[in-house]
């Protein structure tokens, strides 16, 4: 099931803009302190480090990534998601505008 919307939280309404404007996003916070953030990836292959463990909700469009250290290339559709390791990285490959969810674990 893919997420909608996201009740009663918290958003930061400066956006986050990463790759020249090739990937923006808006970070909020629920009631509960729960810190995540929602953007969109536009037609691009880029590179993302992270700080702490993410799940990428997949809530329009679609993409495909591959996790740092293997080499196979899985596709992300509406409703799917994926995890990455914290102090980890991953590669995406978006040819249309990929529109996501990231919870920060």
């Amino acid at each position: 099931m893919t997420t909608e919307k996201i009740a009663n939280v918290d958003l930061t309404t400066r956006a986050n803009v990463y790759f020249d404007g090739k990937c923006v996003s808006h970070g909020f916070t629920l009631a509960d302190g729960t810190k995540k953030s929602v953007g969109v990836v536009l037609p691009a292959t880029l590179t993302f480090g992270t700080a702490a463990a993410e799940i990428m909700e997949c809530v329009g469009g679609s993409c495909e990534y591959k996790l740092a250290g293997t080499d196979e290339w899985l596709r992300s559709g509406p409703g799917d998601k994926f995890s990455v390791p914290a102090h980890s990285s991953f590669d995406i490959r978006v040819d249309e505008a990929y529109h996501y969810i990231c919870h920060y674990a």
